[in-house]
């Protein structure tokens, strides 16, 4: 395995083209020592809003205490955890335990900071591989997912009653695009998306460029074409609202929330919000191009473990690990951050016995896909980038969609040659 010198500077600045977009930490850092005595053993997370009195923080502590150690948790921002940590490597001071952003994982494991499942002992078997595959480099696991969300199609029932839209029809893109005409035809608004140009364009995209059939190695390809005139047409035609193009996630829920939207393409942790909606709401999933379920991007968090110089502490490192990755810990997750879906399938079955209105979520997470997969690596920042960009040409009129996609294909390869 490779274990060469952690350059922070390099790493960091493609950290830093990778935003928060399916997970669920919130503003706020924590401190606090990398170093720790023999029985206790040092975690950090992205996870401020969970503080002390925390049901997380005692899960934690419990998972600690069933390894016979003391877990000294400290909680960061995502972009300011995933940079300490490349500090913490560079210092010789890094913590036995990250949870870390799924798109994060490669940039880590690249520097050789990061102990691979192998090496930790750590059985994967279990896991689903479209999960676990972001996590996976040159052919070496590092770390496991906690639980991932995903994008789905939420609906109005009442917008798509009034137009007379069965949403269970909805399996490839010519009906989907039929139904956005019959719910503008009834002076209702067609769908919502968030093209911004950040990480969240890329993510909201790419279940339609997927589902095309393209690849993020080949960014101007006839299927990639195909998926941002799909966005294109829908603005022309005035299915879509012109503000799409600096819309973030957030904004796009809020307008779906004023009731005059049929659909909006959002994630797992809305759905609490939905439930309180003041009209009634369902989820059907993201149509690939000729039918059946595209895959859509996975959010959410890996457990890693980093290289330790003393090399007996990664047996109760397993165990902390293991504790954390039961079933049960998996529902645990998922209940906690409405809603990870579990990585397994024992875990999602009890996931399913607990909330059986999740189950459209779950078969969306088992069609989904990390960003990083296909040994992407540290080139996913450089190559969603030229991505956002080309989408945010292509809304904007700048550029047909495919020049706008040649382009992004020309500054991917300069980018990560």
């Amino acid at each position: 395995m490779r274990r060469k010198p952690v350059t922070v500077l390099t790493a960091a600045a493609a950290v830093a083209a990778l935003a928060l977009v399916g997970a669920c930490s919130s503003g706020g850092s924590g401190g606090g020592s990398s170093t720790a005595s023999s029985g206790t053993y040092t975690w950090w997370d992205p996870y401020p809003q969970h503080d002390k009195n925390s049901d997380w923080e005692q899960r934690a502590q419990r998972c600690g205490e069933d390894a016979g150690v003391t877990i000294q948790r400290t909680a960061y921002d995502t972009t300011a955890l995933t940079n300490q940590a490349l500090l913490s490597a560079q210092e010789g001071t890094s913590p036995d335990i990250i949870l870390l952003d799924n798109p994060a994982v490669s940039t880590l494991a690249d520097t050789g900071m990061l102990t691979t499942t192998e090496e930790l002992g750590l059985d994967t078997s279990e896991i689903d591989e479209n999960l676990l595959a972001a996590g996976v480099v040159d052919g070496e696991t590092y770390g496991v997912p906690i639980g991932a969300n995903t994008l789905a199609l939420y609906y109005n029932k009442a917008v798509l009653d009034a137009a007379g839209v069965d949403p269970s029809t909805l399996t490839d893109w010519d009906s989907l695009t039929a139904a956005l005409q019959a719910v503008t035809d009834s002076g209702k608004k067609g769908i919502t998306f968030a093209g911004i140009g950040t990480e969240e364009g890329s993510f909201q995209f790419l279940p339609w460029f997927w589902g095309a059939g393209a690849d993020l190695t080949d960014l101007d390809s006839p299927e990639a074409v195909q998926a941002l005139e799909l966005w294109t047409g829908w603005v022309d035609a005035g299915y879509a609202p012109n503000s799409v193009i600096q819309n973030s996630q957030n904004t796009t829920w809020e307008e779906f929330l004023t009731g005059d939207f049929g659909f909006v393409e959002n994630g797992t942790w809305q759905v609490n919000s939905a439930a309180e909606a003041g009209f009634e709401t369902g989820v059907i999933q993201l149509p690939a191009m000729d039918g059946g379920v595209a895959p859509a991007p996975t959010g959410g968090e890996f457990i890693v473990a980093p290289v330790q110089q003393d090399t007996d502490r990664y047996d109760v490192t397993r165990q902390i690990v293991e504790c954390m990755t039961t079933p049960e810990g998996f529902v645990d997750t998922a209940n906690t951050f409405a809603y990870y879906i579990p990585p397994t399938e024992a875990g999602q079955e009890a996931l399913l016995a607990e909330k059986p209105e999740l189950e459209t979520w779950v078969e969306a997470v088992r069609s989904a896909k990390g960003r990083t997969s296909d040994n992407l690596g540290t080139d996913y920042p450089m190559i969603s980038e030229a991505l956002w960009t080309a989408v945010q040409n292509a809304l904007s009129g700048a550029q047909t969609p495919q020049d706008a996609l040649a382009a992004a294909q020309t500054e991917a390869e300069t980018a990560t040659s």
